[in-house]
């Protein structure tokens, strides 16, 4: 059997890519679990579900290995588990099979490793632009409009600093490559609100 599993980490991102690229491959839709959890909460209900049904020598598709959790030692424990227990992992994004040979070890672990590197660079563009803010800006404002707010603040803000030297294509094309689904049209809005909020 074949089966599918897709994460966005915010209520806001779709799933509707990741899913659309897992059955191009193959995968019935009735067989690929999503969800909506952020990858530091390890309560993830549609992956628990998946991982009790698939059986040895099953495959699992995912559009990219980080989907499966944003954690680091997470994943690796996701895969250590799922491979126990004979079940082929394939990632479509580069296009691999996850393997515990030397090099498949240096392959996943490296992917796995720059997507955490590319999420702290986030972070540190974010913060980095809000230091700038403060700094030139004297009607700069820590807080946002509420739409701004929650649990979508720290993706908004990451949006925001990227957008200030990149055109909403660019945005919505780099957010996207790394599996957090955006339109052109969404970041436009975004900066919308931001200058509102300023």
């Amino acid at each position: 059997m074949i089966y599918g599993y897709a994460r966005v980490s915010t209520q806001g991102q779709s799933l509707k890519d990741q899913i659309e690229l897992i059955q191009k491959n193959g995968v019935e839709r009735k067989n690929i679990f999503h969800e909506k959890f952020t990858g530091t909460k390890t309560d993830r209900p549609e992956l628990d579900a998946l991982l009790k049904v698939i059986q040895p020598n099953d495959t699992l598709v995912v559009a990219k290995l980080d989907r499966l959790a944003r954690n680091i030692r997470e994943a690796l424990n996701v895969i250590h588990d799922l491979q126990e227990n004979h079940v082929t992992i394939q990632v479509l994004s580069p296009k691999m099979t996850v393997s515990n040979d030397v090099g498949g070890k240096i392959m996943y672990n490296t992917l796995l490793m720059v997507a955490d590197i590319e999420r702290d660079m986030i972070v540190e563009r974010t913060k980095a632009g809000k230091a700038y803010a403060k700094a030139h800006n004297p009607n700069y404002k820590e807080g946002r409009k509420k739409r701004l707010e929650g649990k979508n603040k720290a993706f908004y803000d990451a949006v925001h600093e990227y957008k200030s030297n990149h055109s909403a294509k660019e945005t919505s094309d780099y957010f996207t490559s790394i599996g957090k689904s955006i339109s052109s049209r969404t970041v436009f809005r975004i900066e919308k609100e931001y200058r509102k909020g300023n």
